[in-house]
């Protein structure tokens, strides 16, 4: 067996630095109304109606956790870095809140960067979590070079809903929730899968064209990330837990069709027909942020009480030292790839490895706009 100072370092290259690209969110009071302003440009909502969109925040003093999680996230991702020889300065944009994309791309441009991986905190496939990040990195480009920069290359990172690095802290958090229910409705709990509505046209379009049906691949991965996680707990405990994929944080007009159905309607469905026990998995979502804890911790965690029935919410990934580990993994993937050699991309379950690239016709908008890190990309 070879000497551990005899293996390689990783290699990144051609690429030189890895940008984390997030939402964002408020970090105080004043912060609140101008953040739901950048987040709804352009529909023309009065600043009253964001006033009242906005008391969630308000209820958590108009903090998000998502920026300190994010900030968690690229502490942990140095470190993964850093102890395994991957030198790939990491940096970090949001598109609604600072530290803003364009500022980020504009200091890797300052520092000589050429080409740029992107991680969005968004793991499935859909317009909301992945083309418009990728339209917003084509803003943001399109900004630099406005202003007479060069702006760098920019690649996406491929979907990485069922990778093991994302799926086992989600299945360790749901046994983690299930051991705390009450003994004696443990083995009855049913178990929630959560993830954010989206309007049923944008599901029914989501993933590659030949995706496109009924829910689209938005459902279809989520699908499978529930099912690989309740065959994982029914492995380590011997218990088969009856599970469902719910949905929650609809928004929009009502009169538009959205997917449910919502996890508060599913608990007042399951209570009904007797179900001891619900273990909420928020498998949607890569950290614990704002709509995880309002959603489910308040409003939902509200209404169980309100019926009597137990629930448990199981920890998201965060900044989970496997899911780290994942992203590395990715990078020296896609970087391999880049270089022309050939590789076994990592992935559990049936749908295997998502694309690299994120082809024509995938997940589209409603009017099209310019999107970056495709196939479509003006930015080759």
């Amino acid at each position: 067996m070879p000497d551990a100072l005899d293996v390689p370092p990783p290699d990144a290259g051609p690429y030189d630095a890895l940008l984390l690209l997030s939402f964002g969110g408020p970090e105080g009071p004043d912060d609140v109304v101008p953040f739901l302003e950048n987040v709804t440009r352009g529909r023309g909502i009065p600043k009253e109606r964001l006033k009242e969109v906005g008391q969630h925040y308000f209820l958590f003093g108009g903090v998000s956790p998502i920026n300190e999680q994010n900030r968690a996230l690229l502490d942990a991702l140095r470190k993964d870095f850093a102890e395994h020889g991957l030198d790939l300065p990491v940096y970090w944009g949001n598109r609604n809140w600072q530290p803003y994309l364009t500022d980020t791309l504009r200091e890797l441009t300052a520092d000589g960067r050429r080409r740029v991986l992107v991680l969005a905190t968004s793991a499935y496939a859909s317009y909301s979590g992945c083309r418009q990040y990728r339209e917003n990195l084509a803003d943001a480009l399109a900004t630099l070079e406005a202003e007479g920069l060069t702006p760098p290359k920019v690649d996406k990172l491929r979907h990485y809903f069922n990778h093991p690095g994302f799926v086992e802290p989600m299945t360790e958090g749901v046994l983690r929730a299930l051991a705390d229910l009450p003994e004696e409705v443990r083995d009855g709990a049913h178990i929630a899968f959560t993830t954010h509505s989206i309007p049923l046209t944008a599901a029914d379009t989501s993933g590659p064209v030949e995706d496109h049906g009924d829910g689209g691949a938005y459902v279809r991965q989520h699908l499978e990330v529930a099912g690989l996680i309740a065959d994982a707990v029914r492995e380590r405990t011997g218990a088969d837990h009856p599970w469902q994929l719910v949905y929650q944080s609809r928004s929009g007009a009502p009169h538009i069709p959205w997917l449910e159905p919502d996890i508060c309607d599913h608990l007042e469905e399951r209570h009904a027909a007797g179900v001891p026990a619900v273990v909420m998995a928020p498998i949607g979502f890569v950290s614990d942020h704002m709509e995880v804890l309002y959603d489910l911790d308040t409003e939902a965690t509200a209404k169980a009480a309100e019926l009597g029935l137990p629930v448990r919410r199981s920890a998201t990934v965060g900044a989970d030292p496997r899911f780290a580990a994942a992203v590395r993994e990715l990078i020296e993937e896609r970087a391999a790839t880049e270089r022309g050699e050939r590789i076994t991309p990592c992935a559990l379950g049936s749908l295997g490895a998502s694309h690299d690239l994120c082809p024509v016709g995938c997940c589209p908008a409603r009017a099209p706009r310019p999107a970056a890190a495709g196939a479509d990309s003006p930015y080759a």
